[in-house]
């Protein structure tokens, strides 16, 4: 999956009317974000020891995203690109970590 997979999902959600429920989305990936990438670093152990915090918190971003579209679509705006995103944690994850990488660069 290339970053030109997310662009159009990360769109759609930049530009939604709902800043509540997207900045909410947005902290959730930025945390997840954080946690996958510092996952490259800790001992076996030490995964076994977060891994269960770390599934709680991929859960409620996955959570955050779905609650995100259904409420974009009930406010009649364009939904679609959480259908297409998919259900594969690793995709959404992957999804978090692209949003991480923009909203950082934006702010240069």
């Amino acid at each position: 999956m290339n970053e030109q997979f997310f662009l159009p999902f990360f769109q759609a959600v930049d530009s939604t009317s709902l800043v509540k429920l997207r900045d909410s989305f947005y902290k959730l990936a930025l945390r997840y974000a954080a946690v996958r990438a510092q996952w490259n670093f800790l001992s076996v152990e030490e995964k076994i020891e977060t891994n269960d915090e770390r599934s709680r918190l991929h859960n409620a971003l996955i959570d955050s995203v779905n609650i995100l579209a259904r409420n974009m679509e009930k406010a009649g705006e364009n939904a679609a690109w959480r259908k297409t995103l998919g259900d594969d944690r690793k995709v959404i994850g992957d999804f978090a970590c692209y949003v991480n990488a923009w909203l950082g660069i934006r702010q240069r």
